[in-house]
């Protein structure tokens, strides 16, 4: 059985909207100067991340978890059900909404919907996202997209760094430009577009808009998550339970000293999104620094962890 941490290399993602923080802030070598997204965790196969190093080097995490369920006390068939990313939104995203499970299935042949959620890692002044929108049933939700009526539709946020979103299968959203996010979602890539403010890409051509699906899987009304899970303090670390629910849980550990964690689920995957530290695996110390991400696989039972970082930490 494996008993140390499964380092992983990202997937950096050119977008329309993207920016340069993913060079900036986390040191990732990005393609161009329209990056938008580092899949760190993914074993999808539009952006499966490789491991760096150890008994795996070289391995996808979809080729770990089909050959060796082993690490992930793998159940069933299915595919790897989870994917995290980082964002970098230097423009706004289009305003979209992603299907459900049995939506996904019937209707694009896919293993899994996309529920998701957002921890954030940094927004510009006065920086906002749309999350749900204003319509009270389905009729009106068709009047307001037919007539273009998006300022009355869309709810805006206002956010800070540190806030945390959870955006169910069928809410409409968009992340807003200056906002950096962590997101742990279902391992998929289907999204609906709903608006994209008429932008076109560097040929002149609008973007596709997939209003008759994105019809049929809005969530009307739209209702707000009421996420409120606490705190727990322990010697050397805060963990502050940020959403328990049908597909993940997600946590933010803040480590401030010497400390030792015992792990009861399957397997965890950690990133680290501030300072820099240690962890301890059965007797072998891995510095962690901004920006690292990896998998603790199962059967790792107690880790020690040291330093002064903060850490999302998530698991199915």
């Amino acid at each position: 059985m494996l008993k140390e941490p499964i380092f992983l290399k990202p997937v950096l993602q050119e977008r329309i909207w993207g920016g340069t923080k993913l060079r900036e802030e986390y040191g990732y070598e990005i393609p161009s100067e329209s990056t938008g997204e580092a899949w760190v965790i993914s074993a999808h196969p539009n952006g499966p991340s490789t491991v760096t190093e150890g008994e795996f080097a070289g391995e996808t995490l979809g080729q770990l978890w089909e050959n060796h369920g082993e690490l992930f006390n793998k159940k069933t068939d299915g595919e790897y059900p989870l994917l995290v990313k980082i964002l970098d939104a230097a423009d706004d995203l289009s305003v979209q909404v992603h299907p459900d499970d049995q939506y996904a299935k019937e209707v694009e042949g896919a293993p899994y919907g996309k529920t998701e959620c957002w921890y954030v890692l940094g927004a510009e002044e006065g920086a906002n996202l749309i999350l749900g929108h204003n319509a009270a049933d389905k009729n009106e939700f068709e009047k307001m997209v037919e007539e273009g009526e998006w300022e009355q539709l869309f709810r805006y946020v206002k956010v800070q760094k540190g806030d945390f979103i959870y955006v169910p299968s069928g809410t409409i959203h968009a992340i807003g430009r200056g906002i950096t996010i962590l997101e742990v979602q279902q391992s998929s890539d289907i999204t609906y577009r709903v608006y994209d403010y008429d932008r076109t890409d560097k040929d002149g051509n609008t973007r596709e808009l997939h209003l008759d699906r994105a019809k049929d899987v809005t969530n009307i009304p739209h209702k707000d998550a009421n996420l409120d899970f606490g705190t727990s303090e322990k010697d050397g670390m805060t963990i502050r339970q940020l959403v328990k629910e049908k597909y993940f849980t997600v946590e933010k550990w803040e480590v401030s000293a010497d400390t030792e964690y015992a792990i009861s689920a399957d397997f965890l995957q950690v990133d680290v999104i501030e300072g820099q530290g240690s962890i301890v695996v059965a007797g072998e110390e891995y510095e962690l620094t901004k920006g690292v991400h990896f998998i603790l696989p199962n059967g790792v039972g107690k880790i020690k962890l040291g330093g002064d970082m903060e850490l999302i930490v998530s698991h199915p």
